[in-house]
């Protein structure tokens, strides 16, 4: 069995409030500082600019090309630690000087140093941390010219297969460039306090120990990641093709809060659930052409007190699992539901406190069918069990 490391450091590898899907496949791993996390297979599936898009929707860019422009914008970061200076990666979101990192990288520092591609070393603070999706913010103090933000696209619309780059520093070798494609998506993993981040990328681009905190950037020249673990075989802890990197769309938002405030409260509806195409929902005769099966309700959580039904069968149909007998979500604050994204983005945007309406097809394996409305007020974001 491999392992799965952070990848922050040389000489050293959000959560989203609602999961996706049904969990097939669970392997014990041990990160490069000791920590056990886990990675796990799932069925299917605002604020931040950075600087102007280098290609329409439609335009791909060479390796070459993406690195030309993008590279300038990638920083390695160091961290002093007792025996010797860790370093991982880091890139500019914007003008005002501040850079996205993993929150691994930084963790327990108090001071850290940013390079740039110029070989300039500036210090930098650090404005805040959120150990639950594993990001963090730096700033530092440089003339506007000087900062070259990259783009953050969308992770969203990924899809397996897509071209992939990742620009960072691995064993010290400054802004080094792999290439892959993204091998799958929707995986779980875990964050240093234990939490899962869910939607994360696998790609087969080559991470290494000083890549987490870069950036996984699309053949569009957007930022569609923030690179952070790794998986491995053996006692090597070297790259096998499996790297894992955090969803943009999560890291965006979680930027952003910490930017205003410092800190990250996130907000938790309490459902894990899978998504449904036009032809399962023909298929299991749902009442629905799209939504989200919930697969199982957290414990104490809005969804709970609302009294959201978790599936209460699964049926297996060409390899994959699909939770049965519980409520399929169909829309979000006016949104039609397609995608378990989208409901973790809509929630994701949310606060501990703030209201969310749904709704819901009840007794979808039953003749006599319900629709319901919710108006669910959402918690804070706790480890719960499953009720």
């Amino acid at each position: 069995m491999g392992s799965v490391r952070l990848v922050h450091a040389v000489g050293l590898a959000a959560s989203a409030a609602c999961g996706a899907g049904v969990s097939l496949a669970v392997a014990a791993t041990v990160g490069m500082t000791g920590r056990t996390t886990t990675v796990r297979e799932v069925v299917n599936r605002g604020p931040l600019r950075g600087s102007t898009s280098l290609a329409s929707s439609s335009q791909t860019l060479s390796a070459h090309a993406i690195y030309q422009v993008a590279a300038p914008g990638v920083v390695e970061v160091g961290v002093p630690r007792k025996h010797a200076a860790s370093l991982g990666s880091g890139f500019v979101i914007d003008k005002a000087g501040h850079i996205v990192t993993t929150e691994h990288v930084v963790q327990g520092a108090r001071t850290v140093s940013v390079s740039f591609s110029n070989d300039e070393q500036r210090m930098a603070r650090i404005v805040g941390t959120d150990p639950s999706s594993d990001v963090a913010v730096l700033r530092v103090h440089a003339p506007a010219s000087a900062l070259k933000p990259l783009m953050l696209g969308s992770s969203s619309g990924v899809e397996v297969g897509d071209p992939v780059y990742a620009i960072g520093n691995p064993l010290g070798e400054d802004r080094s460039i792999t290439s892959g494609i993204v091998s799958a998506l929707q995986r779980v993993i875990m964050s240093p306090n234990g939490f899962s981040i869910d939607h994360v990328i696998q790609t087969d681009a080559a991470l290494n120990h000083g890549n987490s905190g870069g950036p996984l950037i699309d053949a569009r020249g957007e930022v569609i990641g923030v690179n952070s673990q790794i998986q491995t075989t053996g006692s090597t802890g070297g790259n096998i093709g499996i790297g894992f990197a955090i969803p943009i769309d999560l890291v965006r938002n979680v930027a952003a809060q910490l930017i205003s405030s410092g800190h990250v409260e996130h907000a938790d509806l309490g459902v894990r659930a899978t998504a449904v195409t036009p032809e399962v929902a023909a298929l299991f005769h749902l009442p629905a052409n799209h939504g989200l099966l919930v697969t199982d309700v957290v414990c104490g959580t809005a969804a709970a007190r609302a009294g959201l039904h978790g599936a209460t069968s699964e049926v297996t149909v060409a390899g994959e699992t699909w939770p049965l007998g519980g409520d399929l979500i169909v829309e979000a604050d006016g949104v039609p539901l397609e995608s378990t994204a989208q409901l973790v983005s809509i929630v994701g945007e949310k606060r501990p406190g703030d209201r969310l309406h749904l709704k819901v097809y009840r007794n979808t394996n039953k003749e006599t069918i319900k629709k319901l409305t919710f108006n669910l007020k959402l918690g804070r974001q706790t480890p719960s069990p499953r009720c």
